[in-house]
């Protein structure tokens, strides 16, 4: 018997320039894995229409009139937990990654390199990965915390048990505790506690640094 094709990956676009949004349409839909469901050209149809669709993931530009990428990209994943988040900007301040990272955004491409990221970056966090465009990615794992550098990351992690070691690489690809409480059957307590008792090892406080740490082990090379 014939295995059953996995289901299309549901992507919703939103950018002001008309033309930038019908040629990101015209890139994604020529993906047979991909399945355009909707797509907006300012800010607040564009979290309006993304609650709506609940797509598996929402590619926002981050200048968008009415209310910009950011605002969009912080309310769409409070109302939507579970859905993906990638940025398509022309904006290569390592500032803006950061915050974007700290909200739980999953993706980050420039349009300078969207012919050749948008679709990878697409198929990496629609399966649970984070992906971050090479010409900017140094910038979000070139800093780690201060007691963690120059070549100290492997002997950090000897401190930290298995358990620990699953939840905050689960937690920086962008998983919700529910989320892994599920995959590793474990309650959702005990993951905060894990998640809190390995940060603390690292001496990290926020997501931003847990994600930095990942790129910077691998751990996000296979979500």
């Amino acid at each position: 018997m014939d295995q059953q094709a996995p289901p299309r990956l549901r992507v919703f676009l939103a950018d002001d320039h008309p033309v930038v949004l019908s040629g990101m349409k015209a890139l994604v839909a020529g993906d047979p894995a991909i399945e355009v469901v909707g797509e907006a050209n300012d800010g607040p149809n564009a979290l309006r229409r993304a609650i709506e669709l609940k797509p598996d993931v929402a590619v926002l530009d981050l200048s968008m009139p009415g209310l910009n990428g950011i605002e969009v990209a912080r309310k769409f994943l409070a109302a939507c937990p579970e859905c993906r988040v990638l940025v398509l900007t022309v904006h290569e301040d390592g500032a803006y990654l950061r915050q974007l990272l700290d909200l739980g955004v999953s993706g980050y491409v420039l349009k300078r390199s969207a012919t050749d990221e948008l679709i990878r970056g697409i198929h990496a966090v629609g399966t649970g990965g984070i992906y971050l465009d090479p010409a900017i990615a140094g910038r979000a794992i070139g800093r780690t915390a201060p007691h963690v550098q120059n070549g100290e990351e492997h002997s950090v992690v000897a401190e930290l048990s298995t358990r620990e070691i699953e939840v905050l690489r689960l937690a920086a690809v962008g998983h919700s505790n529910k989320t892994i409480a599920a995959k590793l059957q474990i309650g959702a307590k005990s993951v905060e506690t894990y998640k809190a008792r390995g940060m603390a090892k690292l001496g990290f406080h926020n997501r931003v640094e847990v994600v930095r740490f990942a790129l910077s082990m691998g751990w996000l090379s296979d979500p």
